[in-house]
């Protein structure tokens, strides 16, 4: 089963897992190879040490942020690729949120299915204190995951919430302490990757083309393609066979 689990980390030393911009470069086709791994059950998106994402590496920002042509290839060109390719891919996600999860943190974390987030971790967007806002597909992103109410404090107050305040808005689904997290993260995973792969998949895609609300999307248009699939039948026959499927 461990096999089936993918961990993807960002890794930034010395900076909180800022994002740079070859970290954002590489992480696209991290996500468009594993969706299209058949092997792969579910995805772990966690940072290295004590942080999730403290945001984007703003060492970088005076190389391009101040001319249009350049910020505009930054951000529709690195970052929503980026982003994108986690959204379209159809394995489960489950991000594992320490301590500093801000700006392009929380842009990251939201593309995630499930959030588990420990007790210490700070959200923010605090990019107004930087003099610019938020690109309008990743603002339309964080919006719809943590609420425009949460959105709108976030980038026009640059409130900082902790995760309590984040699970009552609905976008971190469980609070834990730290010593837990790991163990947590690994139940959690574990019990999806136990689970059948074609019918998370299938979630994923039906849950997509309705946010979108794109009725000729395969999974709407023609949504029991997977009647005869070894994987119905297989959790069908272990139900009423009282043993555990095999998938």
């Amino acid at each position: 089963p461990d096999a089936a689990i993918v961990r993807v980390v960002l890794g930034h030393p010395g900076k909180l897992n800022a994002m740079s911009r070859a970290m954002w470069i590489s992480l696209r086709p991290v996500f468009d190879s594993l969706q299209r791994n058949p092997h792969v059950r579910c995805i772990v998106m966690e940072g290295q040490g004590d942080a999730f994402c403290a945001g984007g590496d703003i060492s970088e920002y005076a190389a391009f942020r101040f001319e249009p042509d350049t910020l505009a290839a930054f951000h529709e060109g690195e970052v929503w690729p980026a982003l994108n390719a986690m959204l379209q891919c159809d394995v489960p996600i489950v991000a594992a949120l320490r301590g500093a999860c801000m700006g392009a943190g929380v842009e990251i974390a939201s593309c995630c299915d499930i959030r588990l987030a420990t007790e210490d971790a700070q959200f923010g967007a605090p990019i107004a204190k930087l003099g610019f806002p938020m690109a309008p597909k990743e603002a339309a992103l964080v919006a719809s995951q943590i609420g425009s109410m949460k959105a709108r404090q976030m980038l026009l107050e640059a409130a900082v919430f902790g995760a309590a305040d984040m699970q009552a808005a609905g976008f971190v689904s469980r609070v834990l302490p730290a010593s837990d997290m790991a163990a947590h993260v690994t139940s959690t995973v574990q019990r999806i990757a136990a689970l059948a792969p074609q019918a998370a998949r299938l979630n994923k895609q039906t849950l997509r083309a309705l946010a979108a609300g794109d009725w000729q999307a395969p999974a709407l248009a023609a949504p029991y393609g997977y009647a005869a699939s070894a994987e119905h039948r297989e959790g069908i026959a272990a139900f009423v066979g009282k043993r555990k499927p095999l998938f």
